[in-house]
């Protein structure tokens, strides 16, 4: 876009650029407690998962804290719908891989994960669900547990897709791989943000949502009063997911976290997530995995990408992404263009979105918005081309 919106909500340009309505939560899910809640509350009815399992192998941990091992993800190939209702059939050709990472504390079984796999396969994409390290399924197949920056991990992750991708192409015999395109929900958008910042043409697309862009922050807004319940929560899956580890953890850490267990997703953090992944303290981190300031300085290498994030998101503070917003519009202002929209909504909660309309074929409304945005990004390609 040449005119940038500065904390403009609910972007009309962008949205009529890709064809979306504008958001509107529906009742009861109204507020973004309940907009964020919403999957827990009322689980839906999801089909028998058809996924085609995929191990790929990544490299120990630099710091020592966990051997070379394999990650598990999930294959799921376009929908054909028929009298017979849908399956997947893989001589169709996939308009492309989209690589999809879940939060903290997911895994590729997660509610808002397959949603979006269902509503993606069903538009004729093929989809890799990834279960990061330590995330089960596929807890037995690596030690350690993952981080906001794990490029030692994702980036093999990535290039085993581009092969996926390039043999996807060849079974519905496309002289081309398909183009390879990322969807991370929270954290796991984080992930794919840094691991596009270090290493330009790893995807041709991105979307986030709700993905923090400054970690402090996020800690922060996490540890407010408000948000003791969601705390605890988080705080009791990452506890057992790291203790949950085939191949033990360290005495240190068991001592930690089983004597005197963190209090705070910070003080887990400093305890494990920093030190596993070879930082010197929690604030180095912190600083080192926050894709906020790279971002605003030099987001050229990025991929076309498409930040959404709620205003009332109980989770991850929208200040980040406006000030973001900002630095992007100034410099557009310059003539300088960036492949970033940031998408700003009042409501919609963390990673809900849940609005009229949504079934488990068209997914909620940021699936649809996903949706909308690899299309345009893979039209934009084609006719560069």
């Amino acid at each position: 876009m040449n005119d940038r919106a500065v904390n403009v909500i609910d972007d009309p340009q962008l949205l009529l650029q890709l064809g979306v309505s504008v958001y509107r939560q529906r009742w009861p899910w109204l507020g973004g407690d309940l907009q964020t809640l919403r999957d827990t509350l009322r689980p839906a009815a999801f089909p028998v998962d058809g996924g085609e399992p995929v191990q790929i192998p990544v490299p120990p941990l630099a710091s020592g804290a966990a051997d070379a091992g394999e990650l598990l993800a999930y294959l799921d190939r376009p929908l054909r719908t028929g009298e017979g209702g849908s399956a997947t059939h893989p001589a169709i050709a996939p308009k492309a891989l989209v690589v999809v990472l879940h939060g903290l504390g997911g895994s590729s079984r997660r509610q808002g994960l397959r949603r979006l796999t269902l509503s993606l396969q069903g538009a004729g994409f093929a989809v890799l669900r990834l279960n990061l390290r330590g995330a089960d399924p596929g807890r037995h197949l690596a030690g350690g547990t993952y981080a906001a920056a794990c490029n030692s991990d994702l980036l093999p992750v990535l290039e085993r897709a581009r092969h996926l991708a390039a043999a996807l192409a060849l079974e519905a015999g496309l002289s081309k791989p398909v183009p390879l395109l990322g969807a991370g929900i929270s954290l796991g958008g984080t992930m794919l943000l840094n691991a596009c910042l270090d290493q330009a043409g790893a995807l041709d697309a991105l979307f986030c949502a709700s993905s923090p862009l400054d970690l402090a922050a996020c800690s922060a807004s996490i540890e407010r009063p408000r948000n003791r319940v969601y705390q605890r929560w988080l705080l009791q899956r990452l506890v057992r997911q790291t203790l949950a580890d085939p191949f033990g953890v360290r005495a240190s850490e068991e001592r930690q976290l089983c004597g005197n267990p963190p209090r705070s997703i910070r003080a887990f953090d400093a305890a494990v997530t920093a030190p596993r992944w070879g930082f010197s303290s929690v604030d180095e981190y912190y600083l080192s995995a926050s894709p906020l300031h790279r971002l605003a300085k030099s987001p050229q290498g990025l991929p076309p990408t498409l930040l959404l994030q709620a205003l009332d998101d109980p989770w991850v503070p929208a200040a980040s992404a406006r000030q973001l917003q900002s630095s992007l519009a100034k410099r557009s202002a310059q003539g300088s263009q960036t492949p970033v929209e940031i998408l700003l909504t009042a409501r919609g909660g963390h990673n809900g979105f849940h609005g009229h309309g949504d079934n488990l074929s068209l997914g909620c409304w940021s699936d649809r918005l996903a949706l909308a945005w690899f299309n345009r990004s893979i039209q934009s390609a084609v006719c560069r081309n």
